[in-house]
């Protein structure tokens, strides 16, 4: 009897042991993939870097303001409106909870353009650092891809944590190229075209031309990112996958001594 019920207490014992045990490795479990979607969370994407659609759409606003303002008052009054919409949009994402870093950006590259066109005494003034500045960044893109390290391939690198091993895959290096030539050329349209009315002195046509190749040539440009790191992913780990599948021969002696 006594044999039979400590036979039982044992069972019951074990059974609570690998009760907690499981109980332990389950909540294990879910705190791994909550950490591994909190990792995933940390990792934003390039619209979302930018404030998403409605930090892209907004960054207009103050040229809307601007171009305007100056036809029917003056240069000052220009000035002072588009800070003023520059300010309101950053609030405006402050009182949403939005990333408020893009706006913050968006607020210090208004109050640029604005002191330019101040100093210059003229309206086209307020674009003249956004033209130059797209000539430097389709520079950048272009140098990075004559030194074979594109730059959508080391910001994606970044961002998701895999650093430059994707450098080692022709194809994703074509890949990245494609994308990084893209912004390239969005770039170096907007400088073009847009030097080109600053030369004539089209202020209204320049602020036009500021709007219409903003959001949507970007727009452009994701999708053709987008495209390509999926590209450039998939390539990655079909190399990955052939790399692990390879199969190193074993000494001779070793299957022979087997």
């Amino acid at each position: 009897m006594t044999d039979s019920d400590g036979s039982a207490t044992d069972s019951s014992a074990t059974d609570s042991s690998a009760a907690e045990r499981n109980a332990t490795d389950s909540s294990a479990a879910e705190r791994n993939a909550s950490g591994d979607r909190s990792a995933e969370k940390v990792a934003p994407t390039i619209l979302e870097q930018m404030g998403g659609l409605s930090g892209v759409v907004a960054s207009t606003l103050p040229v809307i303001a601007f171009v305007p303002v100056n036809s029917f008052f003056n240069l000052s009054a220009a000035i002072w409106s588009a800070l003023g919409v520059a300010l309101a949009v950053m609030v405006w994402r402050l009182v949403q909870r939005a990333p408020i870093q893009p706006a913050i950006s968006g607020f210090f590259g208004v109050g640029i353009c604005a002191f330019i066109a101040y100093r210059t005494g003229d309206a086209k003034g307020y674009f003249l650092f956004g033209i130059y500045t797209s000539l430097a960044y389709a520079g950048v893109f272009v140098i990075s891809m004559i030194a074979r390290w594109p730059l959508v391939g080391v910001a994606w690198g970044y961002l998701n944590s895999k650093g430059t091993s994707w450098r080692t895959v022709p194809r994703a290096v074509r890949s990245y190229d494609i994308a990084t030539l893209a912004w390239a050329v969005v770039f170096g349209a907007r400088y073009v075209v847009q030097s080109q009315l600053y030369d004539a002195d089209q202020t209204g046509w320049l602020a036009a031309a500021r709007i219409g190749m903003g959001w949507p040539l970007t727009g452009v440009a994701l999708l053709v990112t987008f495209w390509a790191v999926r590209r450039a992913d998939s390539a990655i780990e079909e190399a990955s996958k052939d790399h692990a599948g390879a199969v190193t021969p074993r000494d001779p002696d070793t299957r022979d001594a087997l």
